[in-house]
């Protein structure tokens, strides 16, 4: 189950013309209430894919009747004839719904300046309101992927009788800012608008923001969340912002696993650092090095590449008091060599890195993979 796994939700997901491949590239949800509440956190790149403009308008008052979304195009840096799209998206949802515009949510993915065809997209729309089903949310999920190789899906069923599921695409420009490409998670429960924002930014704060594959953001990161009601649980903010937070850590975990020709999922542990701000800084400027990702690639346990992209922060800690394990093998302590790099088993897909800073009682993790041959052909060849 995915986004119907909810009471309240239906989906569909249709093939409306969009890819070459023939793949099904339109996908609609819909909450049929009898709460329309939505909360939605987006890429924080400054340019900006004509969707979230317009997305960014619709959240404004956290109501949501229906989100739509496309794979197969990006509509950004598509000018007015991109924006009047995006509209019309809109328009012919409500159409369609006898909603209003003002509450249908639009998301694209693919490949940056090239127009959508407005027709197919109008057309799947209407196509997709015609099988939207309590049964789709599988469908719905393929069609949002691009590069992924595998939909994301992930559910929870509260033992109180409130439901949560969600969707996600995502497998290269993984380095959000609150958001991951394209996520829409639902729940039944009894949460207002404002209960959900907050719930949702504390959720993508330790989940997608702290996911870092490639230090490549994209302009069409959305992350969105509704709540239908349909259930008539009004579970506690704590119950509630548990279960979100695993929902969304499972969907980045998810993305992580299928990021473009990765070989190693790779985990960075910063610990003992000065401040939670510290302990992430640290982790993002190992997890986008390139000599330490390449060197995972390599299974070569080359610990100074690690403490050279230490370096370059501006974090508190001493240089000669940092202390590295890989794979649970102390490799360097207090600046100098510890237990030989040799004893560490590179591999495994998973990798871990704990980096203690020595500087206070803060931590953070960040998610990252490998660099390999697989990712640098993909994205060589990515608009052919």
């Amino acid at each position: 189950m995915t986004v119907t796994h909810a009471k309240g939700f239906t989906a569909a997901g249709v093939h409306a013309g969009l890819k070459k491949s023939g793949n099904l590239d339109l996908a609609l949800v819909v909450n049929q209430g009898p709460l329309n509440a939505a909360a939605a956190v987006f890429t924080t790149n400054r340019c900006q894919a004509n969707p979230i403009i317009w997305s960014k308008q619709v959240i404004a008052d956290g109501q949501v009747a229906a989100i739509v979304l496309n794979s197969g195009g990006a509509n950004c840096y598509t000018g007015p004839q991109g924006f009047q799209t995006t509209h019309a998206t809109a328009e012919k949802v409500a159409e369609v719904l006898e909603v209003s515009a003002g509450d249908v949510l639009v998301c694209s993915t693919g490949l940056i300046g090239e127009q959508l065809d407005r027709e197919k997209l109008l057309n799947g729309v209407t196509a997709a309101h015609a099988i939207l089903s309590q049964d789709a949310g599988p469908s719905a999920a393929q069609a949002i992927m691009t590069t992924d190789s595998v939909a994301k899906v992930a559910h929870h069923t509260s033992p109180s009788g409130w439901a949560i599921g969600g969707m996600a695409k995502g497998a290269g420009m993984l380095a959000p800012g609150l958001a991951t490409m394209l996520v829409v998670i639902t729940t039944d429960a009894v949460v207002d608008s404002d209960a959900l924002d907050r719930a949702l930014r504390s959720a993508t704060r330790v989940s997608f923001d702290r996911l870092d594959s490639d230090g490549c953001m994209s302009t069409n990161d959305q992350v969105t969340l509704m709540a239908s009601g349909a259930s008539g649980v009004s579970p506690s903010e704590s119950e509630f912002q548990t279960a979100l937070t695993d929902i969304c850590m499972s969907l980045a975990l998810q993305l992580l696993r299928d990021a473009e020709g990765s070989s190693h999922d790779i985990a960075i542990e910063v610990v003992n650092a000065a401040s939670e701000a510290d302990a992430v800084e640290v982790g993002r400027s190992v997890a986008r090095n390139n000599l330490f990702k390449a060197a995972i690639y390599g299974n070569d346990a080359n610990w100074g590449r690690i403490l050279a992209a230490v370096g370059v922060t501006s974090a508190e800690f001493d240089p000669y008091d940092i202390d590295v394990d890989i794979n649970g093998v102390s490799v360097s302590r207090k600046g100098q060599p510890d237990q030989p790099r040799e004893l560490v088993d590179l591999t495994p897909r998973e990798v871990a890195i704990k980096i203690s800073l020595n500087a206070g009682p803060y931590s953070a993790t960040i998610y990252t993979n490998d660099l390999t041959h697989e990712y640098v052909t993909e994205n060589s060849a990515y608009s052919s």
